[in-house]
């Protein structure tokens, strides 16, 4: 090497002078990690205050450890660390650059000086290596500490020290010069430390009396005083007997002066408030029989738990009817309060809800307790008196079959009187009993009425009742027909009872429903005209639809009478609603045979429930069944299959006795034929036989094929009335999805359709 490439050093400096700055690094983690981690971890745990919390001589003992271990890391790193020199700085930093150009800048021609060729070959080369030389850049240090440190123990040190600085204190270290007194010997005196920790459920912090300047401090109830002697230490608590030994512990229930040493302290008790509880509004009664109670509770430190407990208030009860006897011995019913899962329970409001109307003491006097507690063991009551919100019947021989049930639940000793009273409910089932299964339910329930019931038999006769009973309130649901005459009574009996709102407005929106599907099932069967004292009259669509709005508008501003008489015109209305075939019906169109054998059907079950009632023979009605069933033998198709085994299980059924069971399956073989008809509907090709009557469904639309709601005839018109009836459509549309009153799935679906259009 040559000094004449010095100017290229000199360009470099800066590089070689952070390169060797990089080394100097690495080579100090390499040798002093050890140290460094020792050192960060010690850190952490004076943040954290540890020596706050340990006798002086352990504090004493870690102190000496601690700086033993430091020693040892020490002399580790000064064994291990060796002094890096500039030429290792600028031999690292050649090694980053392709072809080590500062080497090559800096080296002399050896052979062919004096040949002019050579030498201008040489110093090109020269001058390329010193551009190359000067894009370098300083090389950082590359300590390589993951080999050196195969568990981590920096990196937890580290980690001690960040969490340290978050959570702990800087200033915690210096509280390590406090456990030496002044002077430079140890002291040999008493020396004592006292702390009060509150209870945990307090959440606050542990009081250290050694740092308390304050002559006075207050504290909660069953905080605990902890003391730790070292020496002989005169220590005094009023109203405390004394104890010994060098760790002691006293409960602070009541205000006192401690003394310890020379120091004192007044410690003032601050007691536990009990929780309280309310109830700012009365109980709501849900549509559907449930329980909606709101209330709030508070609590010092916070509400733990809470339950509510129902009784019967039997001096409230009316002592009339199967209520005379005295009732049997029920445990209170208790009720879980809902407690805030997230937030403060110091102070909140909740709501507590359930269904309790299959509960005994549904729809009687009860007294309502509401009970909380908190983490001392404290409790807040609350309690009123109110009716057990349950479910209301409005169809009477559902409601006469509640209450019986009722009267069972009440008293064992009622068994007897129950059964009388079903007895006399079934005595003419006719005019009372639209669903059939409904009525056999309810006769095997009376046979199994017997005074010496056990409690498990009593529960399982009154859930059997129930059942009955919802099943009458709601009627079949397989006959259209009755579901919308029994949706019509219930409302109407349910403005004669003076229900809430929310019940009226269920009621209603189920009577809509029911309307709906029986127009429906209307088209499907070819119902196609009303027919009222031999004349034949149109109801629209919109005619219906604005006797339902005017009724619930009657209801919401308390006209019940003009109301109630509109629900008569309209429920006589829908009465007169028949099947009238014209030309061309019959055998000949689709579905024709299957509707002759459902209409069939339909009649045998009728009259099946009827014979039956007066002792009829069930072997004739199974040879019926068995013909019905060989009327469907030219018949095909899956739902044709279904009917026929439908059938055959009936008739098996009523040879065997099994009443019940025989007029499941013949609904089930209904429910096919219905079935069947629509498939048969579907399938048919578009256009209408020559000379078949034009039909229209109830609400005066023409129907398709098979009563098919629809037509297939050419809907063009002119454009002016067009236009006239997409406005008065898109404006019906709108109407009904602004009914706050309509169920929230429909306006959804109108509220799509406007956005179509």
């Amino acid at each position: 090497m040559t000094g004449r490439n010095d100017p290229i050093l000199a360009r470099l400096a800066r590089p070689i002078r952070l390169t060797l700055l990089g080394l100097w690094l690495e080579r100090a983690a390499r040798a002093f990690w050890p140290l460094g981690s020792l050192v960060l971890g010690g850190l952490a745990l004076l943040m954290f205050g540890v020596q706050d919390h340990l006798p002086i001589t352990a504090l004493w003992a870690g102190c000496a450890g601690a700086g033993l271990g430091g020693l040892a890391a020490l002399g580790f790193g000064l064994r291990r660390f060796r002094r890096p020199t500039r030429g290792e700085a600028m031999a690292r930093l050649d090694a980053s650059l392709p072809g080590q150009p500062i080497a090559a800048a800096r080296d002399a021609q050896a052979v062919g000086a004096d040949d002019p060729a050579s030498a201008a070959l040489w110093a090109a080369h020269v001058a390329r290596m010193a551009d190359r030389a000067r894009a370098a850049r300083a090389v950082g240090p590359r300590p390589d500490l993951a080999a050196r440190d195969p568990y981590a123990l920096r990196l937890v040190a580290l980690t001690a020290l960040a969490t340290a600085l978050i959570f702990g204190s800087v200033w915690r270290v210096a509280t390590v010069a406090d456990a030496v007194p002044a002077g430079s010997a140890i002291p040999t005196g008493p020396m004592w430390e006292a702390w009060v920790q509150p209870p945990a459920y307090t959440r606050q912090p542990t009081i250290y009396l050694n740092d308390l300047a304050a002559e006075a401090l207050e504290v909660p109830t069953g905080s605990a005083l902890r003391l730790r002697l070292y020496g002989d230490v005169d220590v005094a608590l009023s109203d405390m007997p004394p104890q010994t030994g060098p760790d002691r512990t006293y409960a602070l229930g009541r205000d006192g002066t401690l003394t310890l040493g020379d120091r004192a302290w007044r410690i003032a008790v601050r007691p536990d408030a009990a929780p309280m509880v309310a109830i700012p509004a009365p109980p709501e009664r849900q549509p559907d029989g449930g329980l909606r109670l709101p209330f709030r509770a508070g609590d010092d430190y916070g509400i733990t738990g809470g339950v509510a407990e129902v009784t019967l208030d039997l001096a409230a009860v009316d002592r009339r009817h199967g209520l005379t006897v005295d009732p049997e011995v029920r445990a209170p019913l208790r009720l879980d309060l809902p407690l805030p899962i997230r937030g403060d329970r110091r102070a909140f409001e909740e709501v507590l809800t359930g269904d309790l109307s299959k509960h005994p003491y549904a729809n009687l006097p009860v007294t309502l307790r509401l009970e909380v507690t908190d983490a001392a063991g404290q409790t807040g009551v609350a309690s009123m008196a109110m009716t057990l919100p349950g479910k209301r019947f409005f169809d009477p021989v559902a409601a006469a079959v509640a209450e019986m049930r009722r009267d069972l639940l009440w008293s064992r000793a009622n068994a007897g009187r129950t059964g009388q009273v079903l007895r006399a409910v079934t005595f003419a089932p006719d005019d009372l009993f639209a669903n059939q299964r409904a009525f056999l339910r309810l006769r095997a329930v009376i046979r199994a009425l017997s005074p010496d019931l056990s409690p498990e038999d009593r529960d399982r006769i009154a859930e059997e009742l129930w059942t009955i009973a919802t099943m009458l309130e709601h009627g079949n649901d397989g006959d259209a027909r009755a579901r919308m005459a029994r949706a019509q009574d219930r409302l109407s009996q349910a403005m004669r009872d003076g229900a809430d709102p929310a019940e009226i407005e269920a009621l209603m929106r189920e009577l809509r429903q029911a309307t709906d599907d029986y127009i429906d099932q209307l088209a499907q069967e070819g119902e196609g005209q009303q027919q009222a004292e031999g004349e034949t009259q149109d109801l629209t669509g919109d005619q219906l639809q604005g006797m339902m709005d005017r009724i619930e508008q009657l209801m919401r501003e308390g006209r019940m009478a003009e109301a109630q008489a509109l629900m008569d015109q309209l429920a006589q209305m829908m009465r007169n609603l028949r099947v009238t075939e014209g030309e061309g019906q019959g055998e000949g169109r689709p579905g024709g045979g299957l509707g002759q054998t459902l209409r069939d059907q339909q009649q045998l079950s009728d009259d099946g429930f009827r014979g039956l009632q007066d002792g009829g023979d069930a072997d004739d009605l199974a040879d019926r069944q068995r013909a019905l069933r060989d009327q469907l033998q030219g018949q095909e198709g899956d739902e044709a299959d279904r009917a026929r085994r439908a059938m055959e299980e009936a008739e098996q059924a009523l040879r065997g006795g099994d009443l019940s069971g025989a007029f499941d399956r013949q609904a089930e073989a209904i429910e096919a034929l219905r079935d069947g008809m629509r498939a048969e509907a579907e399938r048919q090709t578009p256009g209408q036989p020559e000379g078949q009557a034009t039909q229209t469904d109830p609400l005066g639309r023409p129907t398709g094929p098979a009563g098919r709601i629809g037509s297939d005839d050419n809907l063009a018109e002119g454009e002016a009335e067009q236009r006239r009836r997409a406005e008065a459509l898109l404006d019906e549309i709108r109407r009904r999805a602004g009914e706050q009153m309509r169920p929230e799935e429909e306006r959804d679906y109108l509220r799509r359709l406007l956005d179509l259009f």
